[in-house]
Parts: C-alpha cells; structure tokens; sequence
C-alpha cells in the first residue's frame, strides 16, 4: 500500500515536500516513480529514484526544482518540489516498480491515491 501526502495550495515560486509511505511489502526492493495527472491529461512521468537512492531522473520541465530521495529504512519517498509553478497543478502519484527501472507508467505495480497539488499565480 502506498500513501501519498504533502499535497496543498501554494503560491507560485513556493515549495511543498510530497511524501508517500510504503507498507505491506520489502521497500528497498521497489524502484520509486512520482507521477502527474493534471485535468484533462493523461498521467505523466515526473521522477523515479533506483532502489538504492543512488539513481534519479527527472522530466525536463522540472530539473533542477524538484528533488525525488528516499529512506529505505522509513519505507517512505519524497519529492521536494522548489519555484513551483502555475503548470505544476496537478494530482501527483507514486508509484511502486519490482521489476525494472522506468518512466513508463504502465511499468508499475503499486499505486497510491494521490495526493492535489494546486499553485496559483
């Protein structure tokens, strides 16, 4: 099970720190992915970390403002997103990969129930 929190309303150029806590499973055996769906859009990928930490990408549009980590010994992951943006409203996933390493959303196992972001201009 995957729990998603953090989400909220925030002025632009703010930040908020997602987290999502993992239970019923070996964490440390999942690849991690954050994942957004704004209204209107298909979900899309926004960054996944290895199973160690040691590997993360992001998508283009957020390098260098957000920062996806994990603590293996909480069982949790987090996105810490900085000079958020109007275009970053959304409802923001993540998710659980056992077998791969990927930005595919069709890829994951393990999903949580999202969590709303929503930044104002």
């Amino acid at each position: 099970q995957l729990v998603e929190s953090g989400g909220g309303l925030v002025q632009a150029g703010g930040s908020l720190r997602l987290s999502c806590a993992a239970s019923g499973g070996t964490f440390s055996k999942y690849a991690m992915g954050w994942f957004r769906q704004a209204p209107g859009k298909e979900r899309a990928f926004v960054a996944r970390i290895s199973r160690s930490g040691g590997s993360t990408y992001y998508t283009d549009s957020v390098k260098g403002r957000f920062t996806i980590s994990r603590d293996n010994a909480k069982n949790t992951v987090y996105l810490q997103m900085n000079s958020l943006r109007p275009e970053d409203t959304a409802v923001y996933y993540c998710a659980a990969d056992l077998n791969g390493f990927t930005s595919q959303v069709r890829q994951y196992d393990y999903w949580g129930q999202g969590t709303q972001v929503t930044v104002s201009s």
